[in-house]
């Protein structure tokens, strides 16, 4: 299930925005992520339509890379790892939450 389309605009700002600063944001990010193992992947994906998992994909896309390769990447360690690590069941209710929000996400499911 991919999160999301890449929804490349005409004249959008995010385009112009230097190459550089676009990285370090993004490693910011990361690196966020990576300490806050505690905002589980089904929260975000319920919140926001996307999670540690769909930034590893989308890593994976732009570089030509192995999925899992990326997402250790964005874990931090290898995937098998972090679940090991930080991963709890969803709740239903968690998964309701997250249908509804990837509904919400441009592109095919």
């Amino acid at each position: 299930m991919a999160c999301s389309e890449d929804q490349n605009g005409v004249d959008d700002p995010l385009d112009a925005l230097d190459d550089a600063a676009a990285a370090a944001a993004f490693r910011r990010l990361v690196r966020l992520l990576r300490h806050r193992h505690d905002a589980a992947n089904i929260d975000l994906m319920g919140l926001a339509g996307f999670c540690r998992n769909c930034l590893g994909d989308w890593i994976a896309e732009a570089d030509g890379m192995d999925k899992e390769a990326a997402r250790a990447i964005v874990h931090g360690m290898p995937t098998a790892e972090w679940k090991a690590r930080h991963h709890v069941p969803a709740t239903a209710e968690q998964l309701r939450r997250m249908e509804e929000s990837m509904a919400k996400n441009p592109g095919p499911r």
